[in-house]
């Protein structure tokens, strides 16, 4: 997108917002980046010049915008549309990777020489790993600078820079603004919401020890403060339209006893991560998704958001989907009826295809109870002052320890549930945000039991594939029987060749025909 110079020209002039996270704009003659959209006169073209990422515009010298704070923009949905070496690394280091592993742990992970990692991002993007994410650290410090009142060791030690110094330097170097002057600039809270955050208590010269399975750094093992459990509410970004209705009523009506629940117009769940786990309460909002997240470890911030921005799909192009999916005359209706329709995915892959083997052939109310069965045998117990959230969903290793005739399940779907978790568990199987799709699709379909529809719902919400497909699943075929398209499996795969890439979402919209739950943002 950004080496079309016209296009971003035009988006820049029209301040459009669908653009936004999809370049940046930065100005020569003031050496301020700005997101496409940013409400100020546009500068003149000849002294634009385009970014892929903050983190080019960074190293190009540049600073971020105090007026329109380019850092908060949506994410590029690139990375979630591609399976492709560029793509899956932006999603590790949107997942903290680079932090706690370093640019050797992000390499493994993706199967190449760090070399050719560095090469990659920097042709496509302009940066490194390690510039884009610093840019990702410092965004992390400006929200809990603008959001906490934590002292400031502990902001830059939780954003996850080594020292306070380099986190001084940084935020100043980003911003042209101090972490004290950025705080100041935040309105003041009421007197009770700063008192409850001063209370927040801290654990003082706690080791910086890696999570299990990861390799230290030197930076991982340095000595710092680490606030213990604390409480942030934050505003998730979107590009427009987002129709909740499907995402949050999925989510809700598939719910598992324990580990998520709806409550008070939030759906709220548990979180495993890196340094600890969390609690996170998501609610729709016209112009951006209400989250207040509360964490164990405040290392786990950035890596929380991304999993929850994955989950609810924030950083899709609802405007390149639907207008795709109008061009097909019968799908066009339901489009224009209900527009900015989400996949409803995941916040922890494993968790979702174990919950998806868990879900064959049986109704969603007995999936639940299946897992609930799970959760409360083999999680790890939580407390949940708030609601009634008990357990973490069990790791592949805790479930692949499960004797098989615990299971209320017929014995062939027990060999697939284990055969799956063993998979997990031992590496041989791998479903995170680095995966290859069309690998990890080859190594589902060979485990027994695993037929086209459980591989390509895993694909659809737990991989993050928007192409994904479920010409065989039952309510498809009924949407598309009522509205006059093919039914049959070959022919509907037929007809949807014209939805490519985004035939995932067409799946939501044809679901959104039935009176299921899902289809329903709850009372």
């Amino acid at each position: 997108m950004y080496t079309d110079r016209e296009r971003c020209v035009r988006a820049v002039q029209s301040k459009d917002a669908r653009f936004d996270g999809w370049f940046f704009t930065a100005v020569l003659t003031t050496g301020i980046y700005c997101r496409p959209s940013c409400p100020v006169v546009a500068p003149k073209p000849e002294n634009m010049v385009f970014h892929a990422s903050a983190a080019a515009c960074q190293q190009a010298g540049f600073r971020a915008c105090k007026r329109c704070r380019p850092d908060t923009s949506p994410g590029s949905p690139e990375w979630n549309r591609r399976a492709d070496l560029v793509a899956r690394a932006m999603r590790l280091i949107a997942d903290g990777v680079v932090d706690r592993e370093g640019v050797p742990g992000l390499a493994g992970r993706l199967g190449y020489s760090t070399r050719q990692v560095e090469r990659q991002l920097l042709a496509e993007l302009g940066a490194g790993p390690l510039a884009l994410a610093r840019a990702q650290r410092a965004q992390t410090a400006r929200l809990l600078v603008e959001s906490t009142e934590l002292p400031m060791a502990d902001v830059a030690f939780a954003a996850g820079f080594a020292s306070v110094r380099t986190f001084n330097d940084t935020v100043r170097e980003v911003f042209a603004l101090s972490p004290t002057e950025l705080r100041a600039r935040v309105p003041k809270r009421n007197e009770a919401t700063a008192a409850a955050l001063r209370a927040v208590p801290l654990h003082t010269s706690t080791p910086r020890t890696p999570p299990p399975g990861t390799t230290a750094t030197p930076a991982a093992l340095s000595v710092t403060s680490v606030p213990a459990p604390a409480t942030l509410h934050l505003r998730l970004p979107f590009r427009a339209p987002l129709n909740p209705d499907n995402l949050f009523g999925h989510l809700a009506a598939t719910a598992v006893p324990g580990v998520e629940e709806w409550r008070d117009g939030t759906y709220r769940r548990t979180l495993r991560l890196p340094y600890g786990h969390g609690i996170v309460g998501l609610a729709p909002r016209p112009d951006h998704i209400a989250c207040r997240l509360t964490l164990t470890d405040l290392r786990d911030l950035t890596v929380a958001i991304s999993r929850c921005r994955r989950m609810l799909d924030l950083d899709a192009d609802p405007v390149a989907v639907d207008d795709q999916l109008r061009t097909d005359p019968l799908l066009a209706p339901l489009v224009d009826k209900a527009p900015g329709r989400r996949v409803p995915r995941t916040v922890d892959e494993a968790e979702f295809a174990v919950r998806a083997v868990l879900g064959q052939q049986v109704s969603t109310a007995a999936a639940r109870t299946h897992a609930a069965r799970l959760v409360s045998a083999h999680g790890d117990a939580v407390d949940d002052p708030e609601g009634g959230l008990t357990h973490l969903f069990p790791t592949p290793e805790a479930l692949a320890g499960v004797d098989p005739g615990s299971l209320a399940m017929p014995r062939t779907r027990r060999a697939t549930f284990t055969s799956l978790v063993a998979q997990l568990a031992d590496g041989r199987l791998r479903l995170g945000v680095e995966s290859d799709w069309e690998e990890a699709r080859a190594r589902l379909l060979a485990l027994p039991g695993f037929g086209p529809w459980t591989v390509d719902v895993i694909a659809m919400r737990a991989l993050g594939d928007p192409d994904a497909f479920l010409p065989t699943d039952l309510g498809v075929r009924r949407a598309a029987q009522q509205l006059g398209l093919p039914s049959t499996p070959a022919a509907l795969t037929a007809r949807a060749a014209a939805w490519r890439p985004w035939r995932a979402y067409a799946v939501q919209y044809l679901w959104a025909t039935d009176s299921h739950p899902i289809n329903f943002l709850p009372a």
